[in-house]
Parts: structure tokens; sequence; C-alpha cells
């Protein structure tokens, strides 16, 4: 009765060993998901902030292009 009962616990731990390791691999994989998710957000700020620059400059650009064409009008007195 003995040898079952040592059988039977040795079972147990064989069987919750065995859930234990399911469980750190699970985890493992989802720290890999997490980690490409971090990288995949880092990279979209890096495009957005990318764009904020762009559409910063273009800004500028016609801020000048502006001032010019200010300019040329009063020059020609067609300033409205």
């Amino acid at each position: 009765m003995s040898d079952n009962v040592d059988n039977l616990v040795l079972e147990h731990l064989r069987a919750l060993r065995g859930g234990q390791d399911r469980i750190e691999s699970e985890l493992r994989e989802v720290a890999a998901r997490l980690t490409s998710l971090e990288a995949s957000t880092a990279a979209g700020r890096r495009d957005s902030a990318h764009n904020y620059e762009e559409i910063i400059r273009q800004q500028s650009s016609i801020d000048q292009i502006k001032a010019r064409i200010d300019r040329i009008e009063r020059r020609l007195e067609i300033a409205g």
C-alpha cells in the first residue's frame, strides 16, 4: 500500500512539474510577444515624430513663400 501511495504522489508531482514547465514556456512566449509589441510601438512613435517634423518643415516653407508673395504684392502695389 505504501508503494502505491508513493507512486501516486510521484505521479502527481510529475504532473505538476510538467504543468509548470508548460506555464514557463507560455510565459516566455508572452514575454517575447510583449517585447515585439513594445518595439512596434516605439517604431510607430518614431514614425509619428518624423511625420510631425516633416509637417513643421513644410509649414516653414509655406510661411517663407507667403512672406515672399506678400513682399512681391507690396512692390507691385497689388496688395489687397
